[in-house]
């Protein structure tokens, strides 16, 4: 298939929980891609499928599937809901050209769903929206359209109203035909009526109708002025319009139903198709230089330019290594010979294929607008660009959160600890967000990632999947130093021991930084007292330094250094002594410079019942929480917080006790702040402590 305009590659996003996975179930048994279904909370559907997935009821990973509507080919991939796994999200987004975003009925608007929202709002990404779970007790389609415009300040188009509420839902009445779709008990997707709006929905079908054409035609001058001197606009007509105004993301025509119960699914794969952009309809990916500029050119989405593709994903499961990659331009075959622009390496292509969750199907070839894995990639990690090897482009890259928790482990017996050497090089070439290192002096491994499930599931992963047996100690938080105040200092580097000598000297002032600014050196010497050659040495020496504080040992942030005079000796002087000489300097000011140590602050979103809010309200101020705001939602109430990550650990267990085990909460990384006094001086002594028993 050539036709780009069939294609459509979208993403299925949502809180966890919301049914996501469950309604990509229905999609893939409604296009014939699966003849049984499995159920979410049985641990047996089709995109759900490693062993952790299936047993905790949640999507980890984000699984792609290819799939057919009405002559469409859909890519569609299920992305987690957990926070702990956005990184899922954000790279599954920057890949596709819309998106399906789940909302539950009873739940509404919920912390991940914010999230996921503004990282499809920042990819540009074009969306439908499904609320769904309308079959349960306290579900509101009404209520959660109203959240959908308040709280993520979008524009939600109805598409369908429910008929019946809670037990007595029984289907959906289409806005724009007005036509019920009323299904029978039997549970089966396709057994449904087409039938009249049922009479006591008339005048609320009409109403909705009435604002959907209204909305339409504002995509369209001619035929909104046709419209307000009383012409009717054809359905096709409104169809055109709401695809503009979709494309443009003025608004997000917005369905209903219950994926469990399979009702109303067809009309989200018919809005798929009717109004989610194609791959030549999305702004075309930038062209970027070494340095990540953009430089001017863009990956044009055709058949008939040079092969561009991204590496968005690494897996490794039983078929091998698997690099999913999105095809932006061009066609690739078998035995092709592809350059990576990041490693400056060819590879030859061996085996491609298109994915079915954790099934694949054999490739011969592929093209423009096609997501597929490609078997036994060397060298190829997350947001590496794949290219023609005549046509050298490098697509902007993926820019993923720093990890901000970390855990030791280290294997029980030797060969553990070979195999866990193995398994970690194939799970970090997975995630971007999951860094290891090793701890110099206490020889343990260091996982980092991006909260506690996070690093839970790794663990568990690195037990049950590669078998190896693990002591695992307690979570740790990642802290940071910097400085409050400007120093101006002079070292002196001289050593005389017979031969050649080392002498450096430089005059400098440290002073604290802008605010994520990182590490800035600037030279403001004059007169040749010292060399210009010797500057980088200067600015390497104070760089490396800030890998590690003088506080605690933690990295450095948000550091300024002016050199602005020294001295040099025309024999003994060399950049390796500037070097030393810069690394002495650090040394010997940042102590006087008022250093300081940092801590994480999350943002944090906990729902609640109404009953439990002071006590939930009261247990985060104890935590040393900053309230900055309440609303209510749902059958609760949602309280947002700055909390340090430090008061964060075992959270969700003592939030489940406080509310009956009806809270939830989200976090995810806000900034670095100050540590209060008692507690960097407690934080200093553990270090210290845990040092010294190395």
């Amino acid at each position: 298939m050539t036709d780009l305009s069939k294609y459509r590659n979208i993403g299925i996003f949502a809180h966890v929980d919301a049914g996501k996975t469950t309604t990509t179930e229905r999609i893939l048994k409604l296009t014939g891609k699966i003849h049984k279904l499995g159920e979410t909370h049985e641990g047996e559907s089709t995109t759900d499928f490693m062993e952790q997935e299936a047993e905790r009821g949640i999507t980890i990973q984000s699984a792609a599937i290819t799939t057919f509507w009405k002559d469409h080919r859909m890519n569609v991939i299920d992305t987690p809901g957990h926070v702990d796994f956005t990184v899922e999200v954000y790279r599954s987004l920057k890949v596709l050209d819309g998106g399906i975003g789940v909302f539950c009925g009873s739940g509404g608007v919920e912390p991940q769903s914010e999230t996921n929202w503004r990282y499809a709002d920042e990819s540009g990404v074009s969306r439908i929206i499904f609320v769904n779970k309308l079959d349960r007790l306290g579900a509101d389609f009404y209520k959660v359209v109203d959240q959908i415009e308040n709280v993520l300040a979008a524009k939600p188009l109805v598409m369908t109203l429910p008929i019946g509420r809670e037990d007595d839902f029984v289907g959906v009445v289409d806005v724009l035909s007005k036509k019920a779709y009323v299904w029978d008990d039997t549970g089966l997707p396709e057994n449904f009526k087409i039938e009249d709006v049922p009479a006591d929905m008339v005048d609320d079908v009409d109403m909705y109708h009435d604002q959907l054409v209204e909305t339409a035609v504002e995509q369209d001058d001619d035929l909104m002025m046709a419209y307000m001197e009383g012409e009717v606009p054809s359905i096709e007509e409104i169809k055109r319009c709401i695809r503009k105004g979709t494309l443009e993301l003025a608004f997000f025509p917005t369905y209903c139903g219950s994926a469990f119960k399979n009702k109303g699914i067809q009309l989200i794969l018919d809005a798929v198709v009717d109004y989610l952009p194609a791959p030549t309809e999305v702004i075309p990916q930038d062209l970027t230089d070494e340095l990540g500029e953009p430089t001017g050119e863009v990956a044009t989405v055709s058949v008939d330019e040079p092969f561009r593709a991204l590496a968005f994903k690494i897996m490794d499961d039983r078929f091998g290594a698997l690099t999913f990659i999105r095809i932006y331009s061009g066609k690739l075959k078998k035995g092709d010979t592809i350059l990576n622009s990041f490693t400056g390496k060819t590879e030859r292509v061996g085996r491609m294929c298109e994915m079915e969750a954790d099934e694949r199907k054999e490739l011969e070839s592929a093209q423009a607008g096609d997501i597929i894995a490609i078997v036994g990639m060397k060298n190829v990690q997350t947001g590496h660009t794949l290219c023609d090897p005549k046509h050298e482009c490098t697509l902007e890259a993926m820019v993923f959160p720093e990890p901000v928790i970390s855990i030791a482990v280290e294997p029980k017996d030797k060969a553990g600890a070979e195999k866990m050497g193995i398994a970690i090089g194939k799970m970090v070439a997975e995630d971007p967000t999951f860094l290891v290192h090793t701890d110099e002096d206490s020889g343990q491994t260091i996982l980092r990632g991006m909260g506690e499930l996070h690093l839970d599931i790794k663990v568990d992963i690195l037990k049950r999947t590669y078998g190896v047996d693990l002591i695992v100690g307690e979570p740790q938080v990642a802290y940071r130093e910097t400085i409050t105040k400007e120093v101006e200092d002079s070292y002196t580097h001289k050593k005389q021991s017979g031969g050649s000598g080392q002498f450096g000297k430089i005059d400098y002032r440290i002073k604290p930084g802008e605010p994520n600014s990182g590490f800035t050196f600037t030279s403001t010497v004059v007169g040749g007292n010292v060399p210009k050659e010797f500057f980088p040495a200067v600015e390497k020496g104070f760089s490396s330094m800030m890998e590690q504080g003088v506080l605690a040992g933690f990295p450095v942030l948000d550091v300024e250094v002016e050199l602005f005079d020294g001295g040099f000796h025309a024999v003994d002087s060399s950049a390796v002594a500037f070097e030393i000489a810069a690394k002495g300097a650090f040394r010997q000011s940042i102590p006087k410079a008022g250093a300081q140590l940092l801590e994480p602050i999350m943002k944090v979103d906990v729902f609640t019942p109404e009953d439990h809010v002071g006590d939930v309200i009261g247990d985060l101020n104890r935590r040393r929480g900053m309230i900055s705001g309440q609303e209510a939602a749902g059958s609760g109430v949602r309280i947002k917080a700055d909390v340090p990550l430090s008061e964060m650990f075992g959270y969700i267990g003592h939030l489940r006790t406080m509310t009956s085990g009806r809270g939830q909460f989200s976090m995810e990384f806000s900034h670095y702040s100050a540590c209060p006094t008692n507690v960097a001086e407690t934080v200093i002594a553990d270090v210290k402590a845990r040092n010294a028993a190395k």
